[in-house]
């Protein structure tokens, strides 16, 4: 479980750009947006989720989204603080912030991880 926090233009796409192509998945990868949920095969199944659209948890739940987050395959979730109730335990949180001259900041925390890149 992978939960992206940032803003527009943050790389929440591009990194999870990264993510696939290290399961191995070779279809293009794009923000899901307007579909809010993209699932694509590789070494493992990788569900990339958008919440952006999402008014909150309950709309999560209508579409079935509890099931991906405790599915057999790695979730990415972008705009996860709109469903942060729902996030288990285990969730890897990467938070990336924009800077000067196109750089990135990124912040990764869970259960018993911090680290500063």
């Amino acid at each position: 479980m992978v939960a992206l926090l940032g803003g527009l233009a943050a790389g929440k796409t591009t990194l999870t750009k990264g993510i696939a192509q290290s399961l191995g998945i070779q279809e293009p990868i794009t923000s899901p947006t307007y579909t809010i949920i993209s699932e694509y095969e590789g070494t493992l199944a990788l569900y990339h989720m958008d919440c952006y659209r999402l008014e909150g948890e309950e709309d999560a739940l209508a579409i079935g989204v509890d099931e991906l987050l405790y599915g057999n395959g790695v979730c990415v979730i972008e705009w996860s603080e709109r469903i942060s109730n729902l996030l288990p335990p285990h969730t890897i949180f990467i938070e990336l912030s924009v800077l000067a001259e196109g750089f990135r900041r990124i912040r990764i925390t869970g259960k018993d991880i911090e680290a500063r890149l």
